[in-house]
Formats: C-alpha cells, structure tokens, sequence
C-alpha cells in the first residue's frame, strides 16, 4: 500500500498492559517493536502501562522526574491523575506512562454505566481481572485526553493504538471525548475463540456456526467479549496478528480486521559467532547438570535436549500432544540416543525443591556438563519418580504430571526418553537453574511446539531467531507464515516443520513428532549444525525489519478513516 504522507502519525500513544509488566507474549512485540519505532518517532511514541508495583518500582521502568513535569504536575493537581513518567529499560528506550488507577474503582458503577448507554458494553457479569483492567484501560483515556489538550495536538496527525480487551475501554473513552484522535484497536487473541478452545470444544471445524455473544454467555466470558467486540467495532482501523485470527475475528467479533500485522522479533540482542558458541556451552551445561540431579543417574553428554515451553494451556498450547509424542518416541526400539525433554510451562509452584537445591549445591564438579562414574555419591533419587524440579502447590490435579504417571513414565537409567517438568517462570532467579530463558533457550537442540490454538507463536519465532530448530503446527500464526515462507523442505531440513492440524488429526500430529524426533537423533553434527543456520536465516526474514511496514499502513489506515469519519456530519449537512 502506497501511504499518504497526510496519514502519517506526528504522535503515537500505544497502551497496554504489558507495558513494563512482563506477563505474556504480548509484552514481547511491545518491547521488540519499540526499537523501530523510537528510531522513526522519536519521544514522540509514548507507552501507556499500568502502575501495579507500589514502592518496589517496576524492574523494567527507570522513572525521570523532568520528562513533562509540568503536564504531569498539573494532571495529578488539577485531574487527580497519578502518573509516573520515565524509560522503558528495552533496546531504543521509548517514553512511558504508568498510570496508577486505584481511584477509580469508587466510580466503577458510574463508568460502566456509561459504557452501556453509549455503546452497550455489558458489565453485569464481569468477574476477576475484568474490574483491574478496565478501570486501568478508562484512567489511559483520560491520559491521553490529558496529555493531547495541555500540549494542543489539535493541528497534529495523532494515532492513539490500544492492545487486547483489557484496554478496550480506552479507545471507546477516545472516540468519545477526543474524536479527533485516530483509533487503533489490535486483538492478538479473541477472548472468546481461546475459551472456546480451552474448554475442548471443536473450535475450527465449527467455527462458521458458533456465534460470539451466545458463546460468551455459555462460557462465562460476557463482559470481556462485550468490551472487546464493542471495541472492534468502534475503532478507525482494527488488527489481528495472523490471517488464522483474522477468520476467528470475522466470525466472533463480527468485524473483519482491516490488516494483518503479523509479529516480528528484534534479534540484536542474541549472541553470535564465538558469544553464541559460549553461551550454547553454558546453557546445556546447565540443562544436563539439572538434569541429572533431577533423574539421579549420569546422562550422556551428547544426549539430544528437547523442549516445549509458553503459557500453562495443555490443550491450547499442544502440551498434551508433546507429551504423548515423547510416550510414542520412547516407545522406538531403534532410537539410540538419549533424549531428555523438558516442559518449561510456569504453574502453580510453592517454589523450587529444597532437596533439588540441596544436591545441586553438593556438587561442584560439574566442567563436563555430566556426572563422573566417581561422582555417584553426588546422585540422589526421590521417592516417586523423578520429574520435577519445583514444588507444586496441588500436584494430584496437574494435568502435566498426571499424564506423565499415567503413561508409565519414570526417567529410569535404562529408559532412552526422560521427562522433566519445569513449571516456574525462568527469569534469572527461580532457584533451580538461575538463568533466564533465553539463556537456556539457546542450550536445546529442537524445540516442538504442537499448538492447537496460537494466535502467532513467539515461542516457535524465538527458537529460530536463537538458532534452534522448532517443529510448530499450522494452528499457529507463525507456522502458516513460515509455511508460507520458509518451509519448503520436507521435514525438519530447513530448520522448521509446520506440522498439519486439525480438530480431529489429534494421534497424527503425535506420531509425526515422535517420528521426526527420531530423525534427528540419527543426523550428524555437521548436519545439525546446517539445520541451526536455517532456522535462523528463517528467523531473519520475520524480525521488524521487515514486519513494521505493516504498523505503518495500519497508521495510515486509521488516520484516513478518522479524516472520513469526523468529514461525515459536514457532508450530511451538505446533502
């Protein structure tokens, strides 16, 4: 698309709440594209996040007092506004405002009310996080209301872009009171396609036939569909991240999305050449070392390290698929190699496991990154069978460790395959491998992610860009990219495989895994080596490089809408 250089943003406001508040995926195409954008609007790209972190301070804020103060002064003397501004710590380190929204809960009655008369969001049934976000997505569009009439943007092409349900409430405040303001409103998941999803129910073959609101009421999600749906509706210019949502969005939300702006990934941060040969030596020292301890015998150092990782959705997220793949490859007479797999999925955990923590403190003779046979004094075997490596909360209902007892896995020393749980947020300080993710990221030499629902998929986009091979399905944003792009090889030769899935090709996609797996297990290590430049000469091809052209035309798409849209009454009149 050719853009007008009249629908071209002089400022942007880009909510969400995510922003300094590192909760899920969507935090990474905040902190990613915010590079590109500092370069092309700089400081005039401001981030609105929530101020949920009291006297201990968002670790991903630097506050500076100078930044406004005169703007922010007068909005908390004369508007009750509390807004700390400063720097996003990320690559370009863009402008942000942390709205802190307490106050508001004493008008919430009064605030969905009025959401109700003028554009019927329905309030009545909302639980949980519905009240925290909402209240926080209202305060947002006062600030921006704020900010816009104190520096007088009137004359200026201003872009106000609001990110999933939770900051719905924003961009209908903004159409409201400052029409001027061109709306963006980009839903990277719709609440209601993942409950469908969640909850077992067959969501692509019968997609044509569910309805959104009916399923809302069924599912109990009414309030958050209601202000999502009333969002997309209302917006200038709306957005999906894949054409697969785009088709969920038609049906459920009844709008069509105006563009498909697909995630990209910043790479400049991954280390290369001899830095990503160490830092790849470090993190497989670390896997197998934590391995051993956890199944208390020696690993083979040359064992092929395999993981699934993302949000705790064992259906959505295609946990349930790897773990039966892992069951049918354990189950291959003729794998000779030992495959350790690991399950890196945050639960529900007391914290890690004081006995775990114990032996791995023991020992200190760890340089090859395996035991020594004159080691075995260091090695430890729980009672049960050994998986785990934090402590679960209410280990009888979780669904990863019942399917592991259930089909008869133990990570015995004779057993080729092992399993091994890590339901704990990898940020540098779990207790157990004390490395962030990435860090370990870059030890695996494939990653699987069987997705049934998965919107994008970062977890896949990531693998590659630190060169590690992934196996993701065509349920996935980036595996229907990547087929459409990158995946031209059969099997796992070009560094991806896009596996086919359905609602009903369940076993299949197992099986394939499991077969691929294998596959790998027998290549050497110079072909694996070829199979690492591949995926990251993929991972090239979707950074923000080459992805932000299409933020820019959905800029220009909701600047043209709103010059249409506030032209309207002119032209009625004149009529």
């Amino acid at each position: 698309m050719e853009i007008d250089a009249r629908h071209t943003p002089d400022y942007l406001f880009e909510a969400s709440w995510e922003v300094c508040n590192k909760v899920g995926g969507i935090y990474t195409v905040l902190s990613t594209r915010a590079n590109i954008l500092q370069k092309t609007y700089k400081d005039r790209i401001f981030f609105i996040g929530p101020d949920i972190w009291g006297e201990q301070g968002s670790p991903w804020f630097k506050e500076e007092k100078t930044l406004f103060s005169s703007w922010r002064e007068f909005a908390s003397r004369n508007q009750h506004l509390p807004i700390r501004i400063g720097r996003w710590k990320i690559p370009g380190d863009p402008i942000v405002f942390l709205v802190k929204f307490d106050a508001f809960f004493e008008k919430q009655n009064d605030i969905y009310a009025e959401m109700w008369m003028d554009y019927g969001v329905d309030s009545i049934a909302a639980y949980g996080d519905y009240h925290e976000a909402t209240l926080f997505a209202y305060a947002t569009g006062i600030v921006i209301e704020s900010f816009y009439r104190f520096h007088h943007l009137e004359a200026e092409n201003v872009v106000a872009h609001f990110n999933e349900w939770m900051t719905g409430a924003a961009a209908l405040y903004i159409k409201k009171h400052v029409p001027k303001i061109a709306t963006l409103f980009t839903t990277h998941a719709t609440s209601i396609g993942r409950s469908i999803a969640g909850n077992n129910l067959p969501l692509y073959d019968h997609l044509q036939g569910y309805n959104g609101d009916q399923m809302a009421r069924q599912l109990n999600m009414a309030a958050k569909h209601s202000i999502e749906k009333k969002a997309a509706l209302n917006v200038d210019c709306f957005t999906t991240v894949s054409d697969i949502t785009a088709a969920e969005c038609t049906q459920l939300l009844q709008r069509q999305p105006d563009i498909v702006t697909p995630n990209g990934f910043e790479k400049d941060f991954i280390p290369k050449g001899p830095y990503h040969s160490r830092a790849r030596k470090k993190a497989r020292k670390t896997l197998l070392h934590v391995a051993e301890k956890v199944v208390g015998h020696a690993i083979h150092p040359d064992a092929l390290l395999i993981a699934t990782s993302g949000r705790y959705e064992y259906k959505n997220k295609g946990i349930d698929v790897f773990i039966d793949a892992m069951h049918l490859l354990r189950k291959m007479p003729e794998l000779t190699k030992d495959v350790i797999a690991f399950i890196m999925v945050p639960g529900w955990v007391k914290g890690p496991r004081k006995d775990l923590q114990a032996w791995l403190a023991e020992d200190n003779s760890t340089e090859s990154g395996s035991l020594s046979s004159g080691n075995s004094s260091g090695l430890h075997v729980s009672p049960e069978c050994p998986f785990i490596t934090h402590e679960l909360v209410d280990p009888q209902h979780d669904m990863v460790m019942n399917q592991i007892r259930h089909l008869g896995f133990c990570n015995a020393e004779k057993e080729r395959v092992k399993i091994i749980f890590v339901p704990s947020y990898l940020n540098g300080d779990d207790g157990i491998f004390n490395l962030p993710y990435y860090d370990l990221l870059i030890g695996f030499d494939l990653s699987v992610f069987p997705s049934y629902y998965e919107p994008w998929g970062y977890t896949p986009h990531e693998s590659v860009a630190f060169s590690v091979p992934t196996i993701t399905t065509t349920l996935a944003g980036f595996g229907v990219w990547a087929k459409k792009e990158g995946d031209r090889k059969e099997g796992i030769s070009d560094g991806i495989e896009v596996i086919y899935r359905n609602d009903k090709n369940y076993t299949e996609v197992a099986e394939e895994i499991a077969t691929l797996i294998h596959e790998l297990s027998l290549r050497s290590k110079e072909q694996i080596k070829l199979l690492k430049q591949s995926a990251s000469a993929l991972a090239d091809w979707a950074d923000w490089a080459h992805f932000i052209r299409y933020y820019q035309e959905a800029y220009s798409k909701a600047l043209h809408n709103s010059f249409v849209r506030l032209s309207l009454p002119y032209k009625l009149k004149a009529e």
